[in-house]
């Protein structure tokens, strides 16, 4: 029926993958990208980790709250 145009897959319940996943039985894989669960491991993306972190304790030193989810 073609509801889901392609994904991408960065994490799985299981990795690695098991020999009967069902992903293995999609016939069009120019829809489906699956990689192993590293996305986070770019420069840029650890570079980013460092900064919130050192933002974080510089706001904690200072008596601030940063990235509040709820009051």
């Amino acid at each position: 029926e073609n509801w889901i145009a392609g994904a991408g897959l960065d994490v799985l319940k299981e990795e690695p993958m098991a020999p009967d996943n069902p992903l293995f039985l999609i016939k069009d894989s120019t829809k489906l990208i699956i990689t192993p669960h590293i996305a986070w491991a770019t420069v840029e993306a650890r570079q980013r980790v460092v900064d919130e972190v050192y933002q974080n304790i510089e706001a904690f030193q200072k008596g601030k709250v940063r990235n509040i989810v709820t009051q």
